[in-house]
């Protein structure tokens, strides 16, 4: 690494970007059931600009009296109870997250990871719920900050829905393949992506330094 390399921990406050999206049996994050999970933390190039290239995805098994509204499965295709289905129990599919997680934001030297998702704070009380649930301690994202790109979307490219937003920035978007926790995890990293680079190239980052006193 070059001496003039910039780092992803002076980016964002010491910082892990995580990308999170969920698929769930509904929107009570309290009683409907979590059934999806993908994780992308994101990388720095020597230059500054952002990228991802793992990605961690899992099914995750309704917990014990889960909620599942047949609308939202018939929204996302999910079934819950096929035999073939290779689902997990929460604790276990957030235990293995979280380690990843934890090594990515050791790599990377940050102090912690912050989640990042298209309308975030859906997502985020969803995982706080299944936190709680599983009585997981060791959580390793801020427990209420977040990056939300529906409102980043907004003010970057004029659009807050996922799709319209990729399109605007000419991302590819494939409706067919939406609502798969995986698929929106990858896009919403690309958007995440190219807005924070798109900051960059204009010339919004790194801030002007302050005026002497």
């Amino acid at each position: 690494m070059s001496d003039t390399a910039q780092l992803l921990k002076d980016r964002f406050r010491g910082y892990l970007p995580v990308v999170i999206d969920l698929e769930t049996g509904g929107f009570n994050a309290q009683t409907d059931a979590l059934l999806e999970i993908s994780a992308a933390p994101l990388k720095m190039r020597e230059d500054g600009s952002l990228y991802y290239d793992d990605m961690f995805s899992y099914h995750v098994a309704p917990f014990e009296g889960a909620n599942i509204d047949p609308a939202a499965l018939e929204f996302t295709g999910i079934d819950p109870y096929h035999p073939l289905r290779p689902s997990q129990p929460e604790a276990e599919a957030l235990k293995d997250l979280y380690t990843r997680i934890r090594a990515a934001k050791k790599e990377a030297d940050c102090k912690r990871a912050i989640l990042v998702a298209h309308n975030a704070t859906f997502d985020q009380g969803f995982l706080n719920a299944a936190n709680a649930r599983c009585n997981i301690k060791r959580n390793p994202f801020h427990p209420f900050s977040s990056f939300d790109t529906a409102t980043l979307s907004g003010l970057a490219l004029g659009q807050t829905v996922l799709a319209k937003a990729c399109y605007a920035a000419n991302i590819e978007f494939n409706n067919n393949d939406a609502h798969s926790a995986a698929y929106d995890t990858r896009k919403t990293a690309e958007l995440f992506c190219y807005i924070v680079n798109r900051w960059k190239d204009l010339g919004g980052w790194p801030p002007p330094e302050p005026p002497a006193t």
